[in-house]
């Protein structure tokens, strides 16, 4: 049981690192000397937990999942209420969600997707899992009568969508007011769309 752990949590510490190297030198560039190098340790050591370059990859797509189902505060067996889904939509609209994971390498590893097979399922289950929980937030709020969202699936579909092409065009804009205000507006949009007031912030 202990080794099991000091071995994930090893596993991590690589993985994690592997990040800042690619988000700093670009995935192309990063390789498993640049990342032992920066840890001070020895390659083997790394290839000790991760044979390639690729099985690197495939846990830090893995850490992107657990980073981005960070957004939902409530637990799996616990009762949703309208405020958790006006905060989910608070967090998804907002700079904290949008720094989780660098725009850069989850791009890089969007278009190898379309090459490679297990990363393309990989993101599949990262996108139908953040939309399979709000679907649940939804649901559970219908049927307390705090909502009345038809087809809590497809208003969820269609909250990501609104999500993934408004960062992708943000990605773009320097003007940092420019990018406020769009993404404010993005917000106000997904609630009008599910019919809900806006979270008030005290």
């Amino acid at each position: 049981m202990g080794r099991k752990s000091l071995k994930e949590a090893r596993q991590q510490e690589i993985v994690k690192m592997f990040y800042e190297v690619a988000k700093k030198e670009g995935y192309e560039n990063t390789s498993i000397a640049k990342i032992a190098k920066v840890m001070d340790i020895n390659p083997s050591l790394i290839l000790h937990y991760f044979e390639t370059k690729e099985d690197l990859t495939y846990a830090l797509i893995d850490h992107i999942l657990e980073s981005y189902l960070s957004i939902y505060t409530i637990k799996d067996k616990e009762q949703a209420t309208l405020e958790n889904l006006q905060r989910t939509l608070e967090m998804l609209f907002s700079k904290e969600w949008n720094v989780l994971f660098d725009d850069g390498l989850f791009y890089t590893f969007y278009a190898l997707a379309f090459r490679e097979e297990k990363i393309k399922s990989k993101y599949k289950i990262i996108l139908d899992a953040l939309r399979q929980r709000l679907a649940a937030i939804i649901e559970q709020c219908n049927e307390k009568g705090l909502t009345a969202i038809k087809a809590p699936q497809t208003a969820a579909d269609f909250i990501f969508v609104l999500v993934d092409g408004a960062y992708f065009y943000l990605s773009l804009e320097n003007d940092m007011e420019a990018y406020t205000r769009r993404l404010s507006y993005y917000k106000q949009k997904a609630y009008e769309f599910l019919e809900i007031p806006p979270l008030t912030l005290a």
